[in-house]
């Protein structure tokens, strides 16, 4: 497993992975170009993606004009192997190096996304377009949370 910055020539397994997703589905393909990609790669933000054996499995992007999550995706069969949670976390520590502003992101509820980022620690503000979730994770809190990862459990601050 191997997580390396995306580049314009992994736009095709980028979105072959994006078009295989189960959940959080897009109801038109063709909504998410691969200018669109290229835009959000070297413009907008920076990609990330996970690659085994040369094949592209799970990619995240992140939007530094909208302070938003663009993308975080996996291949199925490739879930619980701990490459969305890597993903995760380069985009993050990357976001909040670049930027002291909150980023946020919007989910379909009742899905493995939801819990994915209830677990790392993102909060809840309301709703996003007509039927999504809209989460946020502010400096303060990713902070909080990369700290928590150095400390034994019993050490953990509390609050």
């Amino acid at each position: 497993m191997h997580i390396r910055e995306a580049v314009i020539t992994d736009i095709k397994q980028i979105q072959n992975v994006r078009n295989a997703v189960k959940e959080n589905t897009l109801s038109n393909p063709a909504l998410v170009t691969d200018q669109d990609c290229q835009e959000y790669i070297t413009v907008r933000g920076k990609g990330w993606v996970c690659e085994i054996d040369n094949q592209v499995v799970g990619f995240a992007i992140a939007d530094l004009k909208a302070n938003n999550i663009w993308a975080l995706f996996v291949l199925p069969g490739f879930d619980k192997q701990g490459i969305g949670r890597q993903l995760h976390d380069s985009m993050l520590n990357w976001y909040f190096s670049q930027t002291h502003h909150s980023v946020w992101l919007g989910t379909a509820p009742d899905t493995r996304a939801e819990t994915f980022y209830r677990k790392s620690g993102w909060t809840e503000t309301g709703v996003h377009g007509k039927d999504e979730i809209k989460f946020e994770m502010t400096p303060e809190q990713w902070n909080t949370i990369q700290r928590r990862k150095e400390l034994p459990p019993d050490q953990y601050p509390h609050g």
